[in-house]
């Protein structure tokens, strides 16, 4: 599911309906650039920010919680952990969970992980790099999946944006592994006047969906929004992710899940090794 909302948010300027603002509230809905300009250079600009951030070091606190029926906590987990390098390979490395160290099975764990991605073979290495490519194909894919309007403009973190709702094109046919779920969704998405970085995603699923080998559907009216930070060499990175979802497992079981993704402490290590990290990238002012 985490993997889910990363790409949903991350990748994909899909999401809204009627959350946030109303467009007959919006400030300045007059542009000298169309929706599908500033589309055109949005890709170019996140694209750009996409690449960079696979080669940054960072934090990542994940609270995943689950809800009852009256959108009361009933369990949650939550884990600190520090996305470093192994060579070219980011890992995932487990610092905290529910604010204590890591049991000894889940130091055996990770041990293990990492063990392995030191000893990638080609075609493990293959398929990692293929993934990543699938990953940033969905971005490329956008302009051709939905039809976009420019509903106004607004100022955010005191930097103006402009503001573009995306709804499906009928009859687009996916090419990509994520692009089937362009069908699916509607949206939102505020875009850097000066550098056209993404600055905010909001959204919801309209029709639901399944992943995990079929074994977890997604359902209609789960809710995602996404905030991203500009650095000091011009990337924009995520520094909060939102889901709120309904899900169905084995297409019986119902639940609802709160997924609060966070990031920080962005570090590019140095050209010469990757597996080291000194270099401290401040969000810009």
């Amino acid at each position: 599911m985490k993997m889910l909302a990363i790409i949903l948010a991350a990748s994909v300027p899909l999401f809204a309906q009627s959350h946030g603002s109303s467009p007959d509230k919006l400030q300045n809905p007059v542009s000298v650039l169309d929706a599908r300009q500033i589309l055109q250079r949005s890709i170019v600009a996140t694209e750009r920010s996409w690449e960079a951030r696979e080669h940054y070091a960072f934090t990542e606190h994940d609270e995943d919680r689950r809800l009852d029926s009256d959108g009361r906590v009933k369990s949650q987990d939550i884990d600190d952990s520090r996305i470093i390098f192994v060579g070219e390979a980011p890992f995932e490395q487990l610092v905290k969970r529910n604010g204590r160290p890591p049991s000894a099975e889940e130091q055996r764990k990770e041990a293990e992980k990492l063990d392995k991605l030191k000893h990638e073979t080609r075609p493990e290495r293959a398929a990692r790099l293929h993934e990543q490519e699938q990953n940033r194909s969905f971005v490329r894919e956008v302009p051709d999946g939905f039809d976009f309007q420019l509903i106004g403009e607004e100022i955010i973190n005191h930097r103006p944006a402009y503001i573009l709702r995306a709804t499906p094109r009928a009859g687009y046919r996916a090419r990509g592994k994520y692009g089937k779920l362009m069908s699916k969704v509607e949206g939102k998405l505020w875009v850097d006047k000066q550098d056209f970085g993404w600055v905010k995603v909001e959204g919801d699923v309209t029709q639901g969906f399944s992943m995990g080998l079929f074994l977890a559907r997604v359902l209609r009216g789960s809710h995602i929004t996404m905030e991203q930070t500009l650095f000091d060499d011009g990337i924009w990175m995520p520094n909060r992710i939102e889901l709120r979802a309904s899900a169905r497992i084995l297409f019986v079981k119902s639940y609802d899940i709160n997924r609060i993704l966070t990031y920080s402490d962005y570090q590019l290590p140095p050209p010469t090794s990757l597996a080291s990290v000194h270099i401290r990238r401040q969000p810009a002012e």
